[in-house]
């Protein structure tokens, strides 16, 4: 069983399917392809949130919090921002290399990111979480934290395989 199949049994989809996505448009728009666990996570689950405490990005998303497209391009300003006076993470400083948005964590502005690596396939992609500690309805400075911590593939599917949790 993979961890979207344990996800699916834990966490039972909307009633409604979501909006279907034109990855195709997203994947031009942000200049990559994305995991195809992530495709298949917004296909399942749309717009959202888990547990009262993950919202998942989405392309084409209501709102420009929860949009993935819009949520880069603010997430790319403000690490810039921060970058530009302090050290970058570990894995970044490679030519080429980028970090994607593609989930936050509820009332903490912590973002969770893929760290984009030249030459590296999106389903290979390393997943990064940034702390964030931004006043409570901060849009400019949410997730601007240097602290980072980061998770491989392997380490992500072992943790889903072994979690039991309600949605």
């Amino acid at each position: 069983m993979t961890a979207m199949d344990a996800l699916v049994r834990l966490c039972p989809p909307p009633v409604d399917p979501p909006p279907v996505v034109d990855w195709a448009r997203t994947e031009r728009a942000l200049g990559t392809a994305l995991p195809a666990d992530y495709e298949r996570l917004v296909e399942t689950y749309g717009d959202g949130i888990f547990d009262e405490t993950i919202w998942l990005l989405v392309p084409c998303s209501s709102s420009d919090d929860r949009d993935l497209l819009a949520q880069t391009t603010e997430r790319d300003a403000v690490l810039t921002g921060l970058w530009g006076t302090g050290e970058k993470p570990a894995g970044l400083t490679e030519v080429g290399a980028r970090v994607l948005p593609w989930a936050f964590e509820e009332g903490t502005g912590a973002f969770l990111y893929w760290l984009a690596r030249p030459g590296t396939h999106p389903d290979e992609w390393t997943v990064l979480l940034n702390e964030g500690a931004a006043p409570c309805g901060s849009t400019t400075t949410r997730g601007a934290s240097p602290s980072w911590s980061q998770c491989s593939r392997e380490r992500r599917e072992r943790t889903a395989s072994a979690t039991s949790t309600t949605c």
